[in-house]
């Protein structure tokens, strides 16, 4: 494999990031914190003691952690003295190849522990990058020295603050509740250490005032006693607002080590404590159980008797303050006791289950009290309970059902006599001497309701006969009573159907001697009303407003009036006739004498109203006549505005689409130089705007017809907005097109194409437009550019689609295509070009000074490339030697300038 296959092979970066809780967001590895000098230099001198802590394990250390590990082999050793594996043999090159090479291979076992890598790559640890570095070494230090702490369930980060918390807080002035902050007066350090070695510190001596102090009593401790080398420097800690948080976590994981075997003894106490609580608490459920067993077979036992009570009462109201008891037992009584009945189940079945769990032998109720016992007791309380449920129910409903017919006896008796009161007076009543035939109808209709009521009212004479024999049989204490008023009841009704009959005989009478007078009143109505109604329709018509926009329309209007006027001698017929009938009324009445009250039952009209509304029918024909002749004259006038603003629509409309269809023509076959086509299509342009007036005039036309509310016309298709568009449109086109051209003369100008090359383009691209409106469709952009030599695949015609239709509108444009073109024949400068051109500069050598700029170039430019050009770094550099490859990289996007 070649050098460049290597760097290929090995230009992968991974993302830190493990599934254990030690890696969540907020606890991963940030590079923006590493900005902050303060952290910087914290995390540089810890992470340092901490490899050199496992380093010289093997023999050797580091000084400078960038630099150090660069080559791979330190880390890779580092890598194997805390896992205690080996791995893979390094490479012994001193090539920037075989670094790499072994960085990545340290770089995969990280991965291999459950680890994966983002934004960490092996080129930026071997080119001494700072930040990737010390990111690179906390990712190793969470993994192997952080990840398994576990205190109660918790683990890493968490069990770490734990236990820190858990050995530190019965001290007094220590309240850890970070890796920052929380440590920077040193007694959190010293607290650690006195827990565990009291012979170490008096903690009694040490001052919150003297953190400096602390730090160091802390520090010199655990290294000459502990074996934990310093990693921290007082006066860093003291003096950052905010000590860094790994470079802390990673010193207090050193003690957390260290002391690792005196938590045994402290695991084997709670361990002990842990089985004395399930013992106690085992022990509680079972007191608790009996307790509650006990209490509740007391309560079924007093409450069975008191259910078996069957004496009945002798009034409803004493057997419902029984039901009333009984609810009382069942809403408020016994529903803590099932409450209770359930939680001595839910808590037997748990202690079991605890016990169980636990490896203790299985609990034994006392004597009688076993979850099946209570079951027992409580079944028989609830066969109780349904027994006197059921007695209560059936004692009431037979209270309830005669308190209930007695009430519906004197309910019904009263709807009765309620009824009937003045029936018999209303019956006796002659009212029908002086009605009028209407009227004695009218009463005839309503003593036929009266019977059907009457009738209706049988069936509830007969309920109360019922009822009261019912009472009777059940021997109701009132039974005479009820008898009594049902006789009376029964004696009022007969009555009423004799009294019914004799009204109904002098009705019918009377009713036969209005019937001739009310026929001839009938006939008035039945002819009067249909004559007002057309009289009516007739005044609506003669007086309608109407709105018309064609002389068609008012012509349709004056006929049907002529039609009208046509029906007015029938109409003068039947209003004779109708009139006739109210006559031979009057001679009627007159004859026999008969009082009319001078007001026809069946309508409202009389032979006034007639009369009154037939002049204004007469009076109101001539007005209309006058107003459908005035409407003709100003539809004439809308008429001859119509014809005027066709006239000259029909000859621009065509026009503008004419002028339109030319210059797409134009901007397609026009032949000869650009310059020429730029000339044809400013004449083209100076003629449109010549005939600008004509649009002018048809304006003034439009307005004259909007003025007289003129909104269609059917002699032509096209009206003043289709004008306005097309003339608008127009005017864009010839504008766009010449500037199509100018572009063009820009274009060729600035890339050096000739006329013939252009005339090429534009051949090509007229062929190939095959819908001829100028632009060309992704398909026929791809045969165009085969025609033209172009081995395109899919991903190079992608590529080229990009720069030839940016937006995705997913047509090519003409001068799309020539910007594509020009920027395909012209010569153009390339990034190896520029190197190769620097080169010379440099005589040959990989690296360019300043002098050499400044002597070559012109001050500006030269000044511009020192100020970003950055430092050489090969094998072969002198002071103050620039990196001219990489900056011509940059020039042409293939890199960061």
């Amino acid at each position: 494999m070649t050098a460049v296959e290597t760097q290929m092979t090995y230009n992968s970066s991974y993302t830190i990031q493990h599934e254990e809780m030690y890696m969540t967001q907020e606890d991963d590895w940030d590079r923006d914190l590493l900005l902050d000098p303060a952290w910087e230099k914290q995390q540089r001198k810890t992470f340092t003691a901490w490899c050199n802590s496992h380093l010289r394990k093997a023999g050797t250390q580091i000084e400078n952690i960038e630099e150090d590990f660069r080559n791979g082999l330190k880390l890779m050793l580092l890598l194997e003295v805390i896992s205690g594996e080996r791995l893979p043999k390094p490479d012994k090159g001193k090539m920037r190849f075989h670094k790499i090479a072994n960085v990545n291979k340290a770089l995969d076992f990280i991965c291999s522990k459950g680890v994966k890598l983002v934004s960490i790559g092996a080129e930026e640890i071997v080119d001494g990058n700072v930040k990737m570095t010390l990111g690179m070494i906390w990712t190793i230090i969470l993994r192997f020295a952080i990840q398994d702490i576990s205190v109660e369930e918790t683990s890493a980060k968490e069990g770490l603050l734990l236990w820190c918390q858990r050995k530190t807080a019965p001290y007094r002035n220590v309240n850890v509740q970070n890796f920052h902050i929380s440590w920077k007066d040193g007694l959190a350090l010293c607290a650690l250490i006195h827990r565990h070695r009291p012979d170490l510190i008096d903690y009694s001596k040490l001052r919150k005032d003297d953190p400096i102090g602390n730090l160091n009593t802390a520090f010199e401790v655990a290294e000459k006693f502990l074996d934990i080398p310093k990693m921290l420097d007082a006066e860093d800690i003291v003096n950052t607002p905010k000590p860094d948080e790994k470079a802390i976590m990673t010193y207090v994981s050193c003690f957390y080590h260290a002391f690792a075997g005196a938590e045994q003894a402290e695991t084997a106490a709670n361990r002990i404590c842990k089985v004395l609580a399930v013992n106690q608490e085992n022990e509680k459920l079972m007191e608790e159980y009996e307790k509650l067993a006990s209490e509740l077979l007391e309560w079924i036992r007093r409450t069975i008797p008191w259910l078996e009570n069957r004496v009945a009462e002798q009034t409803m109201r004493a057997m419902q303050q029984k039901l009333e008891d009984f609810r009382d037992y069942r809403r408020v009584h016994k529903p803590p006791r099932v409450q209770e009945k359930c939680q001595l189940e839910i808590n037997f079945n748990t202690l079991q289950t605890k016990l169980r769990l636990s490896n203790r032998p299985a609990f034994m109720p006392s004597e009688g009290k076993m979850v099946s016992d209570i079951a027992n007791a409580w079944k028989g309380l609830e066969q109780v309970e349904k027994g006197y449920e059921e007695w209560l129910l059936t004692e009431i409903r037979r209270l309830e059902r005669l308190d209930h017919l007695a009430e519906k006896f004197k309910q019904k008796c009263s709807m009765h006599e309620s009824w009937t009161a003045g029936k018999e007076e209303l019956l006796s009543q002659k009212d029908y001497e002086s009605a009028s035939l209407m009227e004695i109808r009218a009463l005839m209709r309503k003593h036929e309701a009266f019977e059907s009521d009457l009738a209706a009212h049988q069936d509830r004479v007969e309920q109360i006969a019922a009822i009261a024999q019912e009472l009777n049989e059940l021997d109701y204490h009132d039974a005479a009573t009820v008898n009594a008023r049902c006789q009376g009841i029964c004696d009022q009704w007969d009555n009423l159907g004799t009294l019914t009959q004799k009204r109904r005989d002098s009705l019918e009478r009377v009713e036969k001697l209005w019937e001739t007078i009310d026929q001839l009143y009938l006939e008035f109505a039945k002819r009067a009303a249909p004559f007002n109604n057309w009289m009516d329709g007739a005044m609506e018509d003669l007086q309608d407003m109407f709105i018309v926009h064609s002389i068609e329309e008012i012509q349709s209007l004056i006929t049907a009036h002529d039609q009208f006027k046509a029906t007015l001698p029938e109409a003068d017929k039947e209003r004779m006739a109708t009139i006739g009938i109210h006559n031979e009324i009057l001679k009627i009445a007159q004859t026999y004498g008969i009082k009319l009250s001078g007001i026809n039952p069946y309508t409202n009209l009389s032979q006034l109203d007639i009369s009154n509304k037939w002049d204004a029918v007469k009076h109101l024909v001539p007005l209309r006549d006058q107003m459908l002749q005035e409407e003709v004259a100003r539809q004439q006038a809308n008429e001859r505005l119509r014809r005027q603003f066709a006239a000259q629509a029909n000859i621009i409309g065509p026009w503008i689409q004419t002028k339109m269809e030319e210059i797409s023509h134009v901007s397609v076959d026009i032949a000869g130089s650009l310059e020429e086509q730029m000339n044809s299509l400013k004449q083209y342009e100076q003629n449109i705007i010549n005939y600008k007036s004509n649009i002018d005039k048809l304006e003034g036309d439009h307005q004259l017809s909007q003025e007289s509310l003129i909104f269609d016309n059917k002699h032509t298709n096209y009206t003043m907005e289709h004008v306005r568009v097309g003339w608008e449109q127009l005017l864009t086109t010839i504008a766009r097109t010449i500037n199509e051209v100018e572009n063009q003369i820009l274009t060729r100008d600035a890339k050096g194409i000739s006329q013939e090359q252009l005339n090429e383009f534009r051949a090509s691209f007229n062929h190939f437009d095959r819908k001829r409106n100028g632009m060309m469709d992704p398909d026929d952009f791809r045969a165009c550019l085969i025609s033209m030599g172009y081995d395109l695949g899919e991903v190079e015609f992608a590529r080229i689609m990009t720069l030839v239709d940016p937006n995705n509108t997913g047509v090519v444009t003409f001068q799309a295509f020539i910007d594509f073109m020009t920027r395909e024949t012209a010569e153009t400068d390339t990034a190896e070009q520029v190197m190769a051109s620097f080169k010379i500069l440099a005589s040959d050598k990989n690296y360019i000074t300043v002098d050499e700029l400044r002597r070559e170039l012109p001050p500006e430019q030269a000044e511009y490339c020192i100020s970003r050009m950055t430092r050489y770094v090969g094998a072969d550099a002198s002071p103050g030697a620039l990196d001219y490859i990489s900056f011509s990289s940059a020039l042409y996007g293939e890199s960061d300038l």
